[in-house]
């Protein structure tokens, strides 16, 4: 008999197995606890970028060319991270997503512990910021693979009706990540400058080494997928994903890249606003915007697992519309609550943007991009088609520094950028199919 999705959904109602069950939960925890030590890693260097770098690593008479550098800096692992897509997704989907995933984790535990003893520009000269950008690239290099990795994984151990719940937690992690990063970040910022500048921002990253070793004792029980070990028993798996994902599924590939460009979202209110807000113009307290990340993250935590469960009810795109278009009006909001120094209303504004709508998006990202693609090209389809969308993301930062200027506080060059990057997102998004109904099996187009 011919499967249908209604049929199929009927199966999928009856009660998971138990043993089911302990996959995907053990594939969500593992997702959780694994992306929040790649993300506190890698948006730790976004807060010390914004706040310590241009003082250590790059040293200018003039403070904003130095922050402008500092940033830049940010936004060079995003340019390496499309060509480590397409490389870990291909080894992804050939040999498993397990081991990818281990030593992306290995990588970025290096990488974030060799940053904290690196020596300043006083001292070793212009090779401090030249192994400072090469440590960069291999933090990019493996947040490049860590949320595809984790996504496809637990998506495929989803049960049918809760691919979005389960999935959620990954970018969950993510945001727990930023949430301690920023936090280990705000309390050593309450040093005295002199103590803070030489050694106190050193310590969260060598405090990486021991979060690495948790991360790999979680992630060491996690079993392949049955969809990919099948694929793979039988021979099937494709020995050049990469190709045969631009064959099949070039269209997918397209509209995902563009609909990531909602990511801005991730990148200016917590990274551009901290910069911004904390500039001698503006001179909002570093520990206030700090705090006040950390506040509207805590917020964003326990909206996540609601938003994946919103998109398994009422599909992925009116949650990821409602997200990315309020994001986009929320921001005006923002800058103004900043320029008006009023912290309350820094830190509403921040809540609701960060911690509530901005979230609804980047909750759902995982399963609506990953259910475009086949199993056989899933890891290297959603890795390639949101790390180049990202790459993109990770430059407004440094193009919103940029473009308020020395000593500007002129925000809203800013904000239309911003909205503009949501509208494009979203519009992309109208054209996605609707997947929240079909089983795991139809997802993605046939791969031959």
């Amino acid at each position: 008999m011919t499967s249908t999705p209604e049929r199929d959904e009927k199966v999928h109602d009856r009660p998971v197995p138990p043993e089911d069950l302990r996959k995907v939960k053990r594939a969500a925890l593992a997702s959780l606890l694994g992306t929040s030590l790649e993300y506190y890693e890698f948006f730790l260097y976004g807060s010390a970028a914004a706040l310590v770098f241009g003082k250590v690593f790059f040293p200018a008479e003039n403070e904003f060319i130095g922050t402008l550098l500092s940033l830049a800096t940010f936004a060079i692992a995003y340019l390496v991270r499309p060509i480590a897509a397409a490389v870990l997704g291909h080894f992804g989907d050939r040999i498993g997503r397990k081991k990818m995933l281990m030593f992306i984790l290995a990588l970025m535990g290096t990488a974030t512990f060799l940053i904290g003893c690196l020596p300043g520009y006083d001292t070793i000269g212009i090779w401090a910021p030249i192994l400072l950008i090469v440590l960069r690239v291999l933090q990019g290099v493996s947040v490049a693979g860590e949320q595809a990795g984790s996504s496809t994984l637990t998506l495929e151990h989803s049960p049918h009706g809760r691919r979005a719940f389960f999935t959620s937690f990954t970018p969950a992690g993510s945001a727990g990540g930023f949430l301690l990063g920023t936090a280990v970040f705000a309390a050593v910022s309450e040093l005295p400058e002199d103590m803070l500048l030489s050694w106190g921002w050193r310590v969260p990253f060598w405090a990486s080494a021991v979060l690495v070793v948790g991360a790999y004792l979680v992630r060491r029980h996690l079993e392949e997928p049955e969809a990919l070990a099948e694929a793979r028993a039988s021979g099937k798996a494709e020995s050049a994903p990469l190709s045969v994902l631009l064959r099949t599924h070039r269209k997918d590939l397209i509209r995902v890249f563009v609909i990531s460009l909602y990511a801005t979202i991730q990148q200016v209110p917590p990274i551009f606003g901290v910069a911004f807000a904390t500039s001698p113009a503006v001179g909002i307290a570093k520990s206030t915007m700090l705090w006040t990340t950390v506040a509207s993250f805590v917020v964003g935590l326990m909206v996540f697992p609601l938003a994946g469960a919103a998109a398994d009810r009422y599909g992925r795109k009116p949650v990821f519309l409602v997200g990315v278009l309020g994001s986009g009006v929320m921001i005006f909001v923002y800058f103004s609550a900043i320029t008006s120094g009023e912290i309350s209303m820094i830190f509403l504004a921040a809540i609701v943007l960060n911690g509530m709508v901005g979230v609804l998006p980047t909750a759902i990202h995982p399963s609506f991009f990953g259910e475009m693609f086949h199993v056989k090209v899933r890891f290297t389809g959603l890795a390639l088609g949101t790390q180049i969308g990202f790459a993109i993301c990770g430059l407004t930062p440094t193009i919103g520094w940029a473009l308020i200027g020395e000593g500007g506080t002129n925000w809203l060059p800013v904000a239309w950028m911003f909205l503009g990057f949501c509208l494009v997102s979203a519009v992309a998004a109208t054209t996605a199919r609707e997947t929240y109904r079909t089983p795991l099996g139809e997802l993605g187009n046939p791969v031959s």
